[in-house]
């Protein structure tokens, strides 16, 4: 397993030693279970000696700024990396957790499912994310597309929706959407069912859509108020800390269909309402 000491890669270690796994953490820092080989995703290929199956998570993660330099630098990790990886891989189950990030922006009017166009995207996360799972694809990987992964350890999704909070209020653009969400739990359990899958790709989320303003109201403990959006996406275009992708996120309107995923037994058990009590 890659990735192993991240957010995702944790909860999937920890599932997989509780399941009897014989776990190895591959990357620049040991997970919390099992053994420990080396690796930078950037640099080198991984030694995957004694492996029978691999799950891969090492990525580069957030929401860069523009430029060549960001660019090249989520490249060498998630496209290059993956190519790495699976030159190593010799032929072994590949389960490569990609995003629902390289899905072309929206607005949506329906659910997305895996059919749904994979380009436009606005981030250097975006971009690699999606040509590094085209490579996956190519060689016969399952990948899964999870979506705003939430639950214990998260460093990346909160901290960025506290970033909307001035004065007593959440301040949020355009009217109020329907969005899916990810238990970590959930993505980890797909992570390793899909180790029997079939080659392909799987949206992967809980198991109903939330509406944004409720889930937002509730995680950050404050009312919501609305902001025109398109005077924030103006912003965005100017103000280096705001993206236009992280407007994206919280008003296209994005609801995964998982019927796919159901049809291989995916049945994601956790919801927000768990972490909330």
């Amino acid at each position: 397993m890659t990735g192993a000491s991240g957010f995702c890669g944790t909860a999937v270690a920890r599932l997989a030693a509780a399941a009897g796994h014989d776990v190895v953490c591959v990357g620049r820092r040991p997970g919390p279970v099992g053994g420990h080989v080396r690796w930078d995703a950037a640099r080198e290929q991984p030694d995957l000696a004694g492996a029978d199956a691999v799950v891969h998570l090492a990525a580069a993660v957030g929401d860069p700024g523009p430029g060549e330099r960001a660019e090249a630098a989520y490249r060498a990790v998630n496209v290059d990396g993956t190519a790495r990886l699976l030159r190593a891989a010799h032929g072994r189950p590949v389960v490569w957790v990609s995003s629902a990030s390289v899905y072309r922006p929206g607005p949506y009017r329906g659910p997305v499912a895996e059919d749904h166009p994979v380009d436009g995207q606005r981030s250097a996360y975006g971009r690699t994310k999606a040509a590094g799972e085209r490579l996956a694809l190519a060689a016969g990987a399952v990948v899964l597309r999870p979506r705003a992964v939430y639950g214990d350890g998260d460093r990346h999704l909160l901290p960025r929706l506290r970033r909307v909070v001035r004065g007593g209020y959440a301040w949020l653009p355009g009217a109020d959407v329907p969005l899916s969400l990810t238990s970590v739990e959930n993505l980890a359990a797909a992570c390793l069912a899909a180790l029997d899958w079939p080659a392909g790709a799987y949206n992967i989320a809980d198991a109903a859509a939330y509406r944004r303003d409720e889930v937002l109201g509730r995680v950050l403990g404050v009312p919501v108020r609305h902001v025109p959006a398109a005077l924030v996406r103006g912003l965005a275009a100017v103000t280096p800390s705001l993206t236009r992708y992280a407007v994206d996120q919280l008003t296209d309107g994005m609801v995964l269909d998982l019927a796919r995923a159901r049809d291989q037994g995916y049945r994601p058990r956790l919801s927000l309402a768990d972490y909330l009590v």
